[in-house]
């Protein structure tokens, strides 16, 4: 790793008395690199089969909301080498809640040595800071979500005072079994979506999520972190569409990096939603036996989708009904702040 100035050094009594052991803020995007690559050591180790680059964590401090890297982002470098990171921010969820986010991940050679505990410590009252310019109605909690194997990080914040308090299933359906074909409800059909339609879709998925737990009102800084997601794939979308409204959608995308790094063809059917009036006919489930067997034609061979286990939908059900079976298990850990 080239030399980097010390910028912004915290003096944290609380840190453990390692030597060469130094805590600092971000100094800008040529640190991208080095946090992506962090982050990436910390999932692989943990067994969490994601792929982190430079421009994910450049897309993300640029629209993340409630978000200043500069303020907001704490990182640990032994001898000059970034070994850990941690990320903070605040949204407010519609039921006037205010969550206190965070994320932050040490390289296994260095963890049970008190250094993630020096990173939640440091996050925790940097949060409560942030506070004071929060607004004050509603509960304010402290959150983090974690796969069930990323035991490190879940030991160190149940022993800070966190409770699970929702859990989130990573579902996986192999695509060679059958796929049902299913009509679509009477009135609507899929169409593609153009450039001028890239937000009414976005909406009209907010809309669909804001009864869910958990919701945090979209943005126009996330709609833009959304469209230059390599994730958005519009030719891949089955939305249908209803004399012009959006009634309903799954929003499609490969990972192809992931696949490479992973040797999989995995696929992701992800925002599956409907609209209040278009529910309860059949709909969400038409749009995603049709989107299983588009990638069966692609040449996939497995998909992938999230979901809120306590979803009032019935989406559980419904996965598993189409052949979509659990492969991790995520959880929302969340402390009242005092």
């Amino acid at each position: 790793m080239e030399e980097k100035a010390n910028h912004d050094l915290k003096n944290l009594a609380y840190a453990p008395d390692i030597p060469d052991l130094t805590f600092r803020g971000y100094s800008g995007p040529q640190e991208h690199e080095w946090i992506a690559a962090v982050i990436q050591r910390c999932l692989d180790a943990d067994g969490v089969s994601e792929v982190i680059t430079a421009d994910d964590i450049a897309r993300r401090f640029a629209h993340m909301q409630n978000f200043d890297p500069t303020q907001d982002v704490l990182l640990v470098e032994i001898q000059g080498d970034l070994i850990g990171y941690a990320r903070m921010n605040w949204l407010r969820e519609s039921n006037g809640d205010v969550i206190f986010r965070h994320h932050g991940c040490v390289i296994p050679e260095w963890r049970r040595k008190g250094i993630g505990s020096t990173l939640l410590h440091y996050t925790e009252d940097h949060l409560k800071g942030l506070a004071n310019h929060t607004p004050k109605d509603g509960l304010r909690f402290l959150e983090i979500y974690l796969a069930d194997t990323e035991s490190d990080t879940q030991d160190l914040v149940k022993n800070a005072g966190y409770q699970p308090i929702r859990y989130f299933f990573e579902m996986v359906r192999p695509l060679d079994a059958d796929i049902p074909e299913i009509g679509m409800p009477e009135g609507l059909e899929i169409l593609p979506v153009n450039p001028n339609q890239y937000r009414t879709v976005f909406d009209a998925a907010d809309e669909a999520f804001e009864d869910h737990w958990g919701h945090i009102p979209a943005t126009d800084a996330e709609y833009q972190w959304w469209v230059e997601s390599p994730d958005f794939q519009p030719e891949r979308w089955k939305v249908a569409w209803d004399n012009g409204q959006v009634a309903g959608m799954v929003l499609n995308y490969i990972k192809a990096e992931e696949n490479e790094r992973f040797n999989r063809k995995r696929c992701y059917t992800e925002d599956i939603s409907v609209r209040r009036p278009w529910r309860r006919r059949g709909l969400a489930r038409s749009l995603l036996a049709q989107s299983l067997q588009m990638f069966k034609d692609e040449g996939m061979e497995e998909a992938a989708l999230g979901v809120d286990t306590d979803n009032l939908s019935g989406a559980l059900a419904l996965y598993e009904d189409l052949g979509f079976q659990t492969n991790k298990l995520w959880t929302a850990y969340r402390k009242l702040m005092a």
